[in-house]
């Protein structure tokens, strides 16, 4: 026993300072961001909006968080990773306070995109970041230790923003976010200073750096990616409405399967990544197991009628997540030595956002017309075609055909 939990603690050791600091402060940015759970309830109570108008501000919010991961990585590449995310800590801390203030639809539309783009530009940047604060053995467990806050962030985020809105109203709601965030930018200068931080790597950059989106293996990646996420998301819109219509399950039965999600990340996710690095295989193969684990999830949705089905899907989905995403982000990180890695990695976050825009009110409008079980074999065959591109990315070949070209580029050059 005292050895299964040496090994437990393990797993968290090795790791820097400064990344200790970084999941530090994206906790509490996280912790703050509580209006985005309670944004569609303010829209139609507060604002008294309509389903279609909250639609189509929705969408801006996804179409800010996509433009965000392109202009933050971007930036990144032109100014640094640091002042990325200072700034956007900062001023998204700015928007949510002054937010409240607009009203009117089409300037709301306005604003959310604007918040989006301000608050989601930090994401390419904390992973710039992160390949140059951790070792290259350690960095996979690096990035698995910032999910980890994001989760914790995202769990007590909201049960905190429902004290609040109890108490304070949803006013206060966005005086606290926008403050919370404008500390978490204070802490990040206090801790994270260029003059204090040690960088312990620093990725050797071609003479003549590959533009992401010519690195055809690394858009291929970059689709799988979109796939998965639109499979993904459906987990927090249609699955919990599945739950309900098709299972008859309370909320508190709905919030017990969610938090079964989160409680088994939090414990073992960072042992369980441990694990898969100590084997041989690349991150490319660990993300093709983590594909075929949610796919798993949505096809024993279909296999029985039996409410157990919900516990072993969740529990399939959450091993899948605990192993694709680290290593997904792993191999667009290393992937990223080929060019500029503000422009690898904001193309890597834009995937998420991509999803958000189309997964939500895709996937509700395909189970009005063709009911829940077609839409799970949907995604079921959506994750499938993801996993034949990755292991087509896993023939050594195809692999290296960008450093290829890139490679043949220079010599012609340097003639």
């Amino acid at each position: 026993m005292k050895n299964l939990i040496h090994q437990y603690f393990d797993a968290y050791k090795g790791l820097s300072k400064e990344i200790w600091y970084l999941a530090f402060i994206t906790l509490i940015n996280r912790a703050g961001t509580m209006v985005i759970p309670f944004l569609s309830l303010y829209l139609t109570e507060d604002l008294e909006f309509g389903l279609t108008e909250v639609g189509w501000i929705m969408s801006a919010f996804g179409i800010g968080s996509t433009a965000g991961g392109w202009i933050g990585g971007k930036l990144t590449d032109q100014i640094g990773a640091y002042k990325v995310m200072f700034s956007s800590l900062f001023l998204s801390g700015l928007c949510f306070i002054g937010i409240q203030f607009v009203q009117e639809f089409w300037m709301l539309c306005i604003a959310i995109f604007l918040l989006m783009t301000i608050a989601d530009s930090f994401r390419p940047a904390i992973f710039v970041a992160l390949s140059s604060y951790s070792k290259p053995e350690n960095r996979t467990r690096s990035l698995t230790l910032i999910r980890l806050a994001i989760n914790l962030g995202f769990s007590f985020g909201p049960a905190i923003g429902g004290l609040i809105i109890i108490q304070m109203g949803y006013s206060g709601l966005f005086y606290i976010d926008g403050f919370t965030c404008i500390g978490a930018s204070i802490i990040f200068l206090a801790l994270l200073h260029p003059k204090k931080a040690k960088v312990l790597h620093k990725e050797k950059i071609p003479d003549q750096p590959l533009k992401a989106h010519k690195d055809r293996p690394y858009v291929l990646f970059v689709l799988t990616m979109v796939f998965m996420a639109v499979a993904f998301v459906q987990y927090f819109s249609t699955i919990p409405i599945y739950y309900r219509d098709i299972h008859h399950l309370s909320e508190f039965q709905i919030g017990l399967l969610m938090f079964m999600n989160g409680a088994i990340i939090a414990l073992f996710e960072m042992p369980l990544v441990k694990y898969f690095e100590s084997k041989s295989w690349s991150n490319l193969d660990n993300y093709f197991i983590g594909l075929l684990l949610i796919a798993a999830s949505f096809l024993i949705l279909i296999s029985s009628t039996w409410v157990g089905v919900l516990i072993i899907g969740m529990f399939l989905m959450t091993i899948g997540e605990m192993i694709a995403f680290p290593f997904s982000n792993a191999y667009a990180m290393e992937r990223s030595k080929l060019g500029k890695k503000g422009q690898y990695m904001g193309l890597y976050s834009m995937s998420f956002s991509i999803s958000h825009i189309f997964g939500h009110n895709g996937s509700l409008n395909f189970i009005e017309k063709y009911g829940f079980d077609l839409t799970w074999i949907v995604m079921t065959a959506i994750l499938v075609l993801a996993s034949i591109i990755v292991m087509r990315l896993q023939h050594k070949r195809f692999q290296l055909y960008s450093i290829s070209v890139l490679t043949f580029k220079h010599k012609l050059r340097k003639k």
